[in-house]
């Protein structure tokens, strides 16, 4: 390929990932590959293209696994994840009074669950219980 063609190329990743993609910034060091691989076959003019491929892969695969993650992370922050725990610890109110160790039908968050009293105490009707863990299908609770 022509010197100027892998420095075209490297431009449109580089200007992909810049502007409409997110590829969390593989293409930036893909088209960078390609500008670096058009630079050497500018100054080598009679390098092979098989040669030229072969810089182009090497040089990808070494920029994207030494410098992606600290850059990344550097230019977008080390933002922190929300992290679902699951249903254990939230609360939610019955609609039916719970014996010790019997269940029930209800909705949390949007699902239908079996709901069983974990505790050694009745659960009224109306009152505001803690999940304190999922067994299969089921949410164990305790007072709140």
């Amino acid at each position: 390929m022509i010197w100027w063609g892998w420095v075209l190329l490297g431009a449109i990743l580089l200007a992909a990932e810049l502007t409409f993609i997110d590829a969390q910034f593989y293409l930036v060091f893909v088209g960078a590959s390609a500008v670096l691989t058009g630079v050497v076959t500018a100054a080598l003019p009679g390098l092979a293209a098989g040669l030229q491929w072969g810089l182009f892969g090497t040089l990808s695969v070494i920029t994207v696994l030494t410098f992606r993650r600290s850059i990344y992370n550097r230019i977008r922050g080390d933002s922190i994840v929300a992290i679902e725990t699951g249903p254990v610890g939230r609360e939610l109110v019955l609609q039916q009074p719970l014996s010790p160790g019997e269940s029930c039908q209800a909705e949390f968050r949007g699902s239908h669950w079996t709901i069983s009293n974990g505790s050694g105490e009745p659960l009224g009707e109306g009152v505001r219980v803690r999940v304190v863990r999922v067994e299969g299908l089921a949410l164990i609770v305790g007072p709140a």
